[in-house]
């Protein structure tokens, strides 16, 4: 009859260590004890002992040893059994670490929060109010930059418990919303910054259906390349004319304020609005035009707070969690900056 409970396990596996199985890795991705013992920070010895112990261990257990050696200066030899406990050690490692990071969590021990760069004001701002209680509770919290396209990814792989920043919402696909519970500061839609004279465009506001006919400064990605997506579909590319293509925001203001490209940059409306009132000294120079949406779906930027639905209500009010959404609540009179 099999055994059950904690007598199932065998003698030789419950004296590995999770100290070996990190070791095991380091060569894997290494590719030699030396290589592995300096990414570690410890003698050749000492790691090559522990791979040794584990060659003899699932030796036994399994039939077949994990490396092989292939000569001095080469990588060792990983054997198809080696390579499939890699994967398992791997996994392991990061359920444990997963596990203990949500144990913490739900104790209030620690937080991880994120924010883009134009909604890191308000996150510091509200965790200003909340600092005292968490230094006398000794909460370790951890602050990230986010990009906007990685906001929900890392909500979802349990990477941070609340981002600060902006998404697009786009009619007909507020579903993807579901999963997160909300704090809107604003929804608002696009702006051109440009350096273009006013005979040339002006203003105060532009149709979506006119940017064909603009040479515009677009960001390859994030936030504005779903609006163009929305509005003209995957191959926006095809129905616009690109004067320049950049990474981030600031690159396309000091293109259009030395005067080496002529044309429209799309952003947010609230960097427009904070560009126009100071608040962005690098594009100061640059006038504003609203985007009026005539084309497409509905499509808006949603600035705000976010983090997975249920988390909150499985806490208590004084919870790390609960303290900074309700200090960043009260963050809506600054909307104005958002972007």
């Amino acid at each position: 009859m099999a055994l059950s409970g904690p007598q199932q396990y065998p003698t030789d596996l419950l004296d590995t260590t999770m100290d070996q199985l990190r070791t095991l890795l380091a060569v894997h991705e290494s590719g030699t004890a030396l290589a592995a013992a300096r990414q570690l920070g410890r003698e050749q010895s000492s790691v090559q002992k522990q791979l040794d112990t584990m060659n003899r261990t699932f030796g036994t257990l399994c039939g077949e040893a994990l490396v092989l050696k292939r000569g001095r200066g080469k990588d060792v030899l990983f054997t198809p059994t080696g390579e499939a406990l890699v994967e398992l050690a791997r996994r392991t490692l990061d359920q444990w670490t997963e596990g203990i990071h949500d144990a913490r969590r739900r104790l209030g021990r620690t937080l991880s929060v994120g924010s883009t760069r134009y909604t890191l004001g308000f996150l510091l701002d509200a965790v200003e109010r909340v600092s005292e209680v968490y230094e006398r509770r000794g909460v370790d919290l951890k602050v990230t930059h986010v990009r906007t396209g990685d906001l929900f990814a890392k909500l979802q792989a349990k990477e941070l418990d609340l981002v600060c920043g902006s998404i697009v919402v786009t009619e007909g696909q507020e579903a993807e919303l579901e999963p997160y519970e909300i704090v809107e500061w604003r929804r608002s839609g696009l702006s051109l910054l440009t350096n273009l004279p006013e005979e040339r465009l002006p203003g105060p506001s532009v149709t979506a259906g006119t940017l064909p006919g603009l040479p515009l400064v677009v960001s390859a990605g994030g936030l504005i390349a779903r609006f163009l997506t929305a509005w003209y579909g995957p191959d926006y590319r095809q129905h616009l004319s690109v004067a320049a293509e950049i990474e981030a925001a600031h690159y396309g203001f000091e293109l259009l304020r030395s005067g080496v490209v002529s044309g429209a940059m799309l952003v947010t409306r609230g960097i427009g609005e904070a560009a126009e009132n100071g608040g962005l000294p690098e594009a100061g120079g640059l006038r504003r035009l609203d985007i009026i949406g005539d084309v497409g779906p509905r499509t808006e930027v949603l600035v705000g707070v976010f983090t997975r639905r249920g988390d909150r209500a499985s806490c208590g009010p004084g919870h790390p969690l609960n303290l900074l959404w309700d200090a960043l609540s009260k963050e809506n009179e600054r909307w104005w900056l958002s972007p």
